[in-house]
């Protein structure tokens, strides 16, 4: 192409001229004839090129739409909340935030406890009860919940539930729990995430009892979808009894997907704690010694032990159970809570 154009150029050029007004214009058509595709062709790349900027801009724009997170804070913005040590900072972030709407105020402050939150947590918990009535559950809060749930600071998680369920408009109290369970029996979709808030309300020591029988019931449910949830429900709910719900659910469920989740659930998500992982050890030494154990399960089992320990003997049990012998000292041991109590 750049070739063409110096050609054109030196056909256009002074030696190109002809003597006379009248004969230019059609010696120039001449001249011109041979380049026409060529500015044809230009004129269409020019015209495509316009047309793939605005389809790039519409799915950007889409892509923006289906992860609400990404749209709505700017990393400049996020940067800005996350990326500040100076104490004068932070608290001129939070006194910005004060003036805020509550849904503001939640988004941003729940964004700024995943990176500092001895900054935030105290605010958000101040404000719980202001903020109840007023905040709307939208894709972008709740994604911003599930990030806190991936949180390893345990206060983290807590807030965010309580910024859930606040804005779920779900109170700890008898009523609540009559909500969810009249969602979980209807015949919606709605029952699927009801079944997930029924464990975090439960966790919050409202009818924990209620809670843990309902996700039994539903963890044996002839529908998946079902099963899967409820076992989400039981990681929530955090007690004991889910713990031993969880371990049979990774034995015996016959999806490998459920088995799989209620591994994840034992070993990181949800709302156990690290002392309460621990109390799975035993058991899960146990099933990784069971000969009736298929395989996969007994890889699931080996992840959940690494993640929860942080040691690595893949499927030796002996070496497992050598390991545990010297780290389960009674004197390190605490009862685990029944359920994270923080506030």
């Amino acid at each position: 192409m750049h070739e063409t154009k110096s050609q054109f150029a030196e056909d256009s050029g002074p030696t190109a001229q002809v003597s006379g007004p009248v004969s230019r214009k059609p010696q120039l058509s001449r001249r011109l004839r041979p380049y026409v595709p060529y500015i044809i062709g230009l004129a269409f790349i020019s015209t495509l090129a316009g047309f793939l900027t605005g389809r790039f801009h519409d799915s950007f724009a889409n892509w923006l739409n289906i992860h609400p997170v990404a749209a709505a804070v700017p990393a400049q913005n996020a940067a800005s909340l996350v990326a500040a040590p100076d104490p004068h900072r932070k608290d001129a972030e939070l006194e910005e935030i004060s003036h805020l709407a509550p849904q503001q105020q939640a988004e941003r402050l729940l964004q700024l406890a995943m990176e500092h939150p001895d900054a935030s947590l105290g605010m958000i918990h101040r404000n719980l009860s202001a903020w109840r009535g007023h905040l709307e559950e939208t894709d972008q809060l709740f994604h911003l919940v599930l990030g806190a749930l991936e949180s390893d600071d345990p206060r983290v998680r807590i807030a965010a539930v309580e910024i859930d369920l606040a804005a779920c408009h779900l109170i700890k109290a008898h009523e609540s729990v009559t909500k969810l369970l009249h969602q979980i029996q209807g015949d919606s979709d709605g029952r699927y995430m009801a079944l997930w808030r029924l464990g975090a309300i439960g966790n919050r020591g409202v009818e924990p009892a209620t809670a843990l029988s309902t996700l039994k019931r539903y963890s044996r449910d002839r529908n998946q979808l079902a099963r899967f949830w409820a076992v989400e429900g039981l990681a929530m709910l955090a007690t004991r009894e889910s713990i031993d719900e969880l371990l049979d659910i990774l034995q015996h469920d016959p999806a490998p997907q459920i088995r799989e989740r209620a591994a994840t659930s034992l070993a990181k998500s949800g709302l156990l704690t690290g002392e309460q992982r621990l109390t799975a050890i035993p058991q899960l030494l146990n099933l990784l010694d069971d000969d009736s154990v298929n395989d996969p399960t007994k890889t699931l089992i080996c992840s959940t032990l690494e993640t929860i320990t942080g040691a690595s003997y893949g499927k030796n049990a002996r070496a497992w159970r050598d390991w545990w012998a010297h780290h389960d000292r009674p004197e390190k041991r605490t009862h685990p809570p029944v359920g994270l109590t923080q506030t």
